[in-house]
């Protein structure tokens, strides 16, 4: 009969072991967290304030921006507490939050990107019917499936990993607690509730790049018809940046869960958990500004007003 010890908390073992690295790790953690932060408000402050972003296309990525916001500030603010104060541990609840959070906000995620693909094959495709499909009220039917789902998933998920029982070992050999992790320290012979979690998870998933793949088979279908080449790069403007992001962002998310647990997990699965959390929140807003003409009009705009009133304000006070 094996000998169960009830486990109250865990260790993240984190990037290394030693205490200067430990530091180091957790400055550029917090370098990176703020910059996801600046530049995804960013974007969401120019799509509520400026008219001329209220289309549905900016509506999914005001929400996208959100969803990266949220997705990040999971991990990292923990992480960079551990890192400063040399304490990996997390408690059995910790860690339940950090698992159903992290998967609740990645799946809504992945669900907007495929909204933000539909919404380019309707544009490109059904211009004319454009306005009457992409009402306001089909896109926030759309935010609130993709809410409901995550949080549908995020909790089986959550389920799944705490219906287990851990034995020996409580050290996590990651920097936040995962489904692949917990897998590796777990005792129990039996997992249908963990598997059947992840199972559907892999099914919405794989929904989710059939639906992206097919409406950019019509979209690249319907581009290389048309005739002038201004055209054509305008509708690819609008859709590389989106099929760049939903591709960094799955092929990561692949390698985290797809991927069979071993006991001991390489560098590469530690460097891919953080390409997973970090790189896509952090590479969203540079991929859409850099790209995306209507944003940089946006923040001249932006600027222009803020100007123009600190002006306005500086002639009021010296008439005063």
């Amino acid at each position: 009969m094996p000998n169960f010890t009830r486990i109250t908390e865990f260790i993240l073992s984190g990037f290394s072991d030693t205490q200067e690295l430990q530091t180091l790790c957790g400055m550029f953690f917090l370098v990176m967290y703020l910059e996801v932060l600046m530049s995804n408000f960013l974007i969401i402050i120019l799509i509520t304030l400026d008219l001329k972003l209220q289309t549905p296309m900016y509506f999914f990525l005001k929400n996208l921006s959100l969803f990266d916001i949220f997705l990040v500030s999971v991990p990292i603010p923990n992480f960079f507490f551990n890192s400063l104060t040399h304490r990996n541990s997390i408690s059995m609840l910790g860690c339940a939050f950090q698992i159903l959070f992290m998967t609740s906000f990645s799946a809504s995620e992945t669900l907007v990107l495929t909204a933000m693909s539909y919404d380019r094959y309707v544009a490109i495709c059904c211009p004319l019917h454009y306005e009457l499909i992409m009402s306001s009220r089909t896109c926030v039917l759309m935010m609130c499936v993709s809410w409901a789902t995550g949080l549908l998933i995020g909790n089986l998920h959550t389920a799944g990993s705490f219906s287990m029982n851990f034995c020996g070992s409580n050290v996590i050999l990651q920097f936040f607690c995962d489904v692949p992790s917990l897998l590796r320290i777990s005792c129990s012979k039996t997992l249908v509730i963990t598997y059947t979690s992840l199972g559907l998870g892999m099914c919405i998933g794989m929904f989710c790049f059939i639906c992206v793949m097919i409406s950019y088979f019509y979209i690249f279908s319907t581009v290389m018809k048309i005739s002038t080449t201004k055209s054509q790069s305008k509708a690819f403007s609008t859709c590389i940046p989106h099929l760049t992001v939903f591709t960094i962002f799955i092929a990561t998310a692949c390698f985290v869960y797809l991927k069979p647990p071993s006991k001991t997990p390489s560098v590469a699965d530690k460097l891919f958990s953080v390409l997973y959390t970090v790189l896509p929140p952090a590479l969203n807003p540079v991929i859409y500004s850099l790209r995306n003409n209507d944003i940089k009009y946006a923040l001249r705009r932006l600027q222009q007003n803020l100007c123009s009133r600190g002006s306005l304000h500086l002639t009021l006070q010296r008439i005063c």
